[in-house]
């Protein structure tokens, strides 16, 4: 019988639920945290940002970071989910895979997936689903397992 992993993700939470067939009953198999990012920017970086001087004249000010920190950690997450879903398909866990997240950590979970973790993705929703019960999202997803 094939089984089918439902991702339902955002940027500081997880949730892996297994189903196997048309109908069955959705099994959460793992629940993923990631409190940095819930952290404020100031708590993320533990620097202030350097100084610079002007090109011409005595005035000198911060530098702005690269990168939003709260963003890394996000990217971080999403990389860290991917790395389960893959080990997942490697021990045969699952034959097709769907994804729940809000747009934006939708993307960087597309962006992360390995080439043959794409080939077994059968649907997407983006929705921010993470912290509802079970039977809510069976009720949204179900659509994308007909």
């Amino acid at each position: 019988m094939k089984s089918t992993w439902i991702i339902v993700a955002e940027s500081a939470r997880a949730r892996i639920f297994t189903v196997s067939g048309i109908g069955g009953k959705f099994q959460e198999v793992a629940d993923l945290s990631h409190p940095e990012s819930r952290l404020h920017d100031r708590a993320l970086s533990s620097d202030l940002p350097g100084r610079t001087f002007d090109s011409r004249g005595d005035g000198r000010h911060a530098m702005e970071q690269a990168t939003d920190p709260k963003e890394q950690e996000a990217q971080a997450f999403a990389t860290e989910i991917t790395r389960q879903i893959d080990r997942g398909q490697r021990e045969g866990n699952f034959d097709s895979l769907v994804l729940v997240a809000p747009p934006k950590f939708l993307g960087r979970l597309r962006s992360e997936l390995s080439k043959s973790a794409r080939n077994a993705l059968i649907g997407e929703l983006d929705k921010n689903l993470v912290e509802t019960d079970t039977k809510t999202i069976e009720r949204h997803v179900s659509e994308l397992l007909r």
